[in-house]
């Protein structure tokens, strides 16, 4: 449900960046560290990929007036989808333009072996049992990369979905099947990719995956059993929550707090979820500190069931990110989910048709997971708060 863009379109987008320039980068190495909050003293850097895509949609508006308005949302900081080892190319393209010193560039490393056991739309390229070419084709290769850029800052989300599946999904046969490759990945990515210009933030889901009360403490033990295995890192700063989601962070009585079981989750909205998750993650030892979501949370009470994650319908782009969250334990609300990226096709026919994609309260028409779907842009920018 959360891949970028297709390695099909990335060489055209390639094609629309700015050529090699000048950088900016840092004088000195960079030196960050997981028990200080990087987004006080670095601005997310704004990707050119995004700003490429962005600009291509801005030209193919249905409704010219929302020009302007369009434009700038390609300036808003979000984070850069390495989720093929093909689109590891990206990094390097990105890293070839100008990045201000003060930036920090935002990847989200997302391409374990059996990716996404419970769904369909985003499985990945790497099959169960191919973890050591997950190791040394894709975080070898990043890592190395990484290196080669000492005076540059980099903030990490490590696989999305990946333990909260195995948390709450470990009944299917799929999940069963890539456990063992998930924990051992997840280990050896934080482990190598413990460097001293990198801050990271392993993905624990949302308040309405791992916030339900009896998931609380084995979601946090997993994370932790996890944590310990590599090394106990000193660059992981906590968690990413909300990534490609929809769940409001302050919303209060939350959005599904009406419904019949919403005694059995105190996490109805993502800062309760955060503090919920984090207390659980103290007492489990794990770092604490989360980057929430909110590129596409401005709107709710548009889902049926929390569960409910692709292509919302109505759904609008939500506040940029920042590290002025009004809560200590929330270090930023970023945007990790490209807005107009699609989450997944609607057509039934497709392999990676996933139902949740045909729901009653998803998008249609809606391409295959990553590909640009300018009729959600649209609706995501005019549905924007605050508004562009």
């Amino acid at each position: 449900m959360k891949t970028s863009t297709s390695v099909l379109a990335l060489a055209t987008l390639a094609s629309a960046l700015p050529s090699r320039v000048n950088k900016r980068a840092c004088d000195t190495a960079v030196k960050l560290s997981g028990s200080e909050n990087v987004f006080k003293s670095y601005t997310l850097h704004a990707n050119s990929f995004y700003k490429a895509e962005v600009q291509a949609a801005v030209g193919k508006l249905t409704d010219q007036s929302l020009a302007t308005a369009a434009a700038k949302v390609g300036d808003v900081g979000s984070f850069l989808w390495l989720d093929t080892i093909a689109n590891i190319e990206k990094l390097r393209t990105e890293l070839a333009t100008d990045i201000p010193c003060k930036n920090v560039l935002g990847l989200v490393i997302y391409d374990l072996p059996g990716r996404d056991c419970a769904a369909k739309a985003s499985n990945g390229e790497l099959a169960v049992g191919e973890l050591p070419k997950y190791k040394s084709e894709y975080i070898d290769v990043i890592a190395g990369i990484l290196k080669e850029h000492p005076n540059q800052a980099f903030a990490l989300i490590i696989e999305p979905d990946s333990l909260p599946n195995l948390v709450t999904n470990i009944n299917l046969q799929t999940c069963q099947q890539s456990k063992q490759g998930y924990e051992d990945g997840v280990a050896y990515a934080l482990k190598t990719l413990n460097l001293p210009n990198v801050v990271m933030y392993v993905d624990a889901g949302h308040g309405g995956w791992l916030g339900w009360n009896d998931n609380l403490k084995p979601g946090a033990e997993e994370l932790a059993k996890v944590y310990k295995a590599a090394g106990s890192p000193s660059q992981v700063r906590g968690i990413s929550t909300n990534i490609a989601g929809w769940n409001a962070f302050d919303l209060t009585p939350g959005e599904f707090s009406g419904t019949s079981d919403a005694q059995y989750n105190k996490a109805q909205n993502e800062k309760l979820y955060v503090q919920l998750f984090g207390d659980a993650l103290k007492t489990a030892g794990h770092p604490n500190h989360a980057i929430v979501d909110t590129g596409r949370n401005a709107v709710t009470g548009l889902r049926e069931a929390w569960g409910n994650w692709c292509n919302v319908n109505g759904a609008g782009f939500g506040v940029r990110p920042t590290s002025d969250t009004g809560d200590e334990r929330v270090d930023a609300f970023v945007w990790g989910k490209p807005g107009g990226e699609s989450d997944g096709t609607s057509d039934t026919s497709a392999t990676r048709y996933d139902s949740f994609c045909g729901k009653p309260d998803a998008f249609k028409p809606s391409p295959e997971a990553g590909e640009w779907n300018q009729a959600y842009f649209e609706m995501l920018l005019k549905n924007s708060k605050p508004a562009f």
